[in-house]
Formats: C-alpha cells, structure tokens, sequence
C-alpha cells in the first residue's frame, strides 16, 4: 500500500461521510414535511456505506498471496434507503392533511437521532481529515530524508 493509496481510502471516506451528513440535513429540513410530490408525507432517509473493492486484476487476485495480501480501497455509499419506520400520527383537526378522524400523518423523522447521527458523521469526518493529514506529514518526512 502506498502513500496515494491511504489518501484515496481518505477521500472516499469524506466524500461519503460528506453525503452522509447532507442527508441528515435534508432529514432535519423535511422533519415537518406533510406532504411530497408523492402525496404522502416525507420518510427519513438512510445512508448504506459498503466497502469498495480494490481494483486488482483476476489474474493477481487468483494467486495465494495476492488474496492474503487484499485489503479494502475505502468507502463508498451503496445507496439511499428510505426508513420503514411508522409514521408519526398527531391530532390535528384544521390540518389541510388530517384525514376524517382529525389525524394527520407526520413524518418519521426524530430531531435529536439525526443530530447524534449528524454528530457522528462530523466525528467520521474529522477522524478522515487527520488520518489524511497524517499521511501527507508521513510523505513529507519522508522527503526530508534525503536532505
């Protein structure tokens, strides 16, 4: 593994944990949301991050030592899921939304998970950039060497 390798694991990271965060956001933003172009009314939505897979040749993938040695390339989202959680029923009857019995469909959306969540993928996101910034001090070092 090279330096421009541990780099591009780190950006894979931000640029997840970036999309990440701009989820939450959009979650926060649709928390009072009664109504999409869907007719119903805004589901929370969910980041799924998986592995990205090394871009190694079959030929070297089949040998022993190659399959000893694989190691992940970083991160990447999968896809964006929609949570199957129920949604929130309130009262209230002048709500243009309520339905007969005075009951308007809220969306799932909890303010204080997506801040922890928000919260955690800042964390993620910091850890990122000094993993980064270590790995450029490392290569500067490293360049000193010689002199």
């Amino acid at each position: 593994m090279g330096y421009f390798t541990s780099l591009e694991i780190g950006a894979s990271a931000l640029t997840a944990q970036r999309l990440r965060m701009d989820t939450i956001s959009q979650n926060i933003a649709n928390a009072n949301t009664t109504r999409t172009d869907k007719g119903t009314p805004y589901r929370r939505r969910l980041v799924i991050f998986e592995e990205k897979s090394p871009d190694i040749p079959f030929s070297e993938y089949l040998s022993k030592s190659s399959r000893d040695r694989y190691i992940g390339s970083g991160v990447r989202v999968a896809k964006i899921v929609e949570d199957s959680a129920p949604l929130k029923r309130i009262y209230d009857p002048g709500n243009p939304d309520a339905d007969t019995e005075g009951y308007v469909e809220m969306p799932n959306v909890d303010i204080i998970t997506e801040m922890v969540n928000m919260i955690s993928a800042t964390r993620a996101y910091e850890a990122n950039v000094t993993s980064i910034n270590t790995t450029k001090s490392i290569a500067m070092k490293a360049l000193e060497i010689g002199r």
